[in-house]
């Protein structure tokens, strides 16, 4: 009896603990095989063998070289080789100290910022702005692939992990650039899982800007009026779009304005191309309206002058219906920029509502229409908000120089344009015509600086450029 009641007790299945007895259930640890370990590295060492050439082209080269010229020629060729390349380094010293000292700068300047700035200080930042998941998995941070220096900002080349996207990093140049001392950061995305994060080192707009010269022609597609934060110009397209500039007073809007109608001048001296002005404040445009085909500062003129734009455009568009899709600027039918001065006094200040019904129709049209029959409304902005001004979305290109408020970028630029580094509503005062552009088909804002166009300037433009109102046509208002 006592050996079946043992047999039966042994046959008994066991109790298994519960969850809620505090028994942590744990996953087995598989351990990975030796060869798999030793194929992976030395995957990894071929793998960096066959790139190191197109990472330090410089560097593999000279090796090359040297052991070539030690190979065939022994130590009396490396000696002719190594001095070839310092007479070679002196004679460009000679010739071109200035280059020879900026290419030498530069290289040591690159090691020393890779070295000392960003691999010491790479994963604390992006740990901590959420770019990394902690301190112990190295495996999973972007890698630093090179550093290079320009003149005014580093480029730092990096790989992202699988899983992140250059959004990732769009959404924290902020961070990025307090973390590493810069003023600002961009991000420029060079092919899959590949980006460079462009640190400045100094403020290249905090000059002002002269008045650009005015060219042999003028490209209405690219049209030169300041520059940009990586020193290149500044092309403001006008033909085949609208462009609308926000700004509180003293931010710029005129340097914009006037930077774009300098650019004009031969277009408009050849009559390819005309400015119809709209200017309620009578002080921004008036001092040159001889350069304008129509002018108008009262509210009654300057509806006038809108309707009558909204006329020749679909009177223009009946005539290519059928015929042609795209505009080309001729004298018989030039290319016109529709310049409007403050347009919020139009659209919501205006006591009389009829007039700001008309005007806010007549926009509404050209804006909605005009971009293929060679119309451009140009309209500068204070306050973005959409009761002042619902019509920002029909404006494909956009300018925000210096802004009240945080929110009014997304306002102007577009839904995260904060969050990419368009910080406009932090814009020095002091720094009149900066500001960032969002053109049309690019998420990435661009920091940018309006030349600056004085009255000396715009008196010279209206003695070689202008003409009598009185004779042009232009005594609309």
């Amino acid at each position: 009896m006592m050996r079946s009641a043992k047999v039966g007790a042994a046959q008994t299945p066991p109790t298994l603990p519960s969850p809620a007895q505090g028994v942590r259930w744990t996953t087995p640890i598989v351990e990975t095989p030796g060869i798999v370990v030793l194929a992976s590295w030395i995957w990894r060492l071929v793998r960096f063998l066959v790139t190191l050439p197109f990472r330090f082209p410089v560097m593999v080269a000279s090796a090359v070289l040297s052991g070539g010229a030690w190979w065939w020629l022994d130590w009396p060729g490396l000696a002719g080789l190594w001095g070839s390349a310092a007479v070679a380094s002196l004679v460009w010293w000679r010739i071109r100290p200035s280059s020879f000292r900026a290419w030498v700068t530069l290289r040591l300047l690159a090691w020393w910022r890779h070295v000392m700035v960003y691999r010491r200080h790479w994963q604390p930042v992006l740990v901590i702005s959420g770019l990394a998941e902690s301190y112990q998995e190295r495996r999973y941070l972007p890698r630093i692939r090179r550093v290079l220096c320009t003149e005014w900002a580093d480029r730092v080349r990096i790989t992202l992990v699988a899983g992140t996207s250059p959004a990732h990093f769009e959404t924290r140049v902020a961070e990025l650039a307090h973390g590493f001392g810069a003023p600002s950061c961009r991000v420029l995305v060079e092919g899959p899982r590949k980006i460079t994060l462009e640190f400045p080192r100094r403020d290249t707009l905090a000059r002002t800007v002269p008045a650009l010269d005015v060219g042999e022609w003028a490209d209405l597609g690219a049209l030169g009026v300041g520059v940009r934060e990586d020193g290149a110009r500044w092309a403001l397209r006008l033909h085949g779009t609208h462009v609308l500039v926000a700004g509180v007073t003293g931010s710029g809007k005129g340097s914009v304005i006037w930077s774009a109608v300098r650019a004009m001048l031969p277009a408009i001296d050849a009559g390819t191309a005309q400015v119809w002005a709209v200017d309620p404040k009578r002080m921004e445009l008036s001092y040159g309206r001889a350069l304008f085909a129509h002018y108008a500062d009262e509210a009654g003129a300057a509806v006038a002058l809108l309707e009558r734009a909204v006329g020749t455009m679909q009177e223009r568009a009946r005539r290519y219906a059928g015929r042609q899709r795209a505009h080309t600027p001729t004298v018989a039918d030039p290319f016109v920029v529709v310049v409007l001065d403050e347009v919020a006094f139009l659209t919501a200040y205006h006591p009389d509502r009829d007039v700001r019904r008309r005007a806010e129709n007549a926009i509404a049209t050209l804006t909605s229409q005009g971009r293929s029959v060679g119309f451009c409304v140009l309209a500068a902005l204070q306050d973005p908000r959409k009761e002042v001004m619902n019509l920002r979305n029909l404006f494909p290109d956009k300018v925000a120089l210096r802004l009240d408020e945080a929110s009014q970028v997304d306002m102007v630029l577009g839904e995260g344009a904060r969050d990419r580094g368009a910080n406009a509503h932090l814009i020095d005062p002091g720094l009149p015509g900066v500001g960032f552009v969002r053109v049309e088909g690019s998420p990435a804002p661009v920091r940018v600086r309006a030349a600056y166009v004085s009255d000396a300037n715009i008196t010279a433009m209206v003695q070689v450029y202008g003409s009598d109102p009185s004779s042009s046509g232009g005594g609309v208002g």
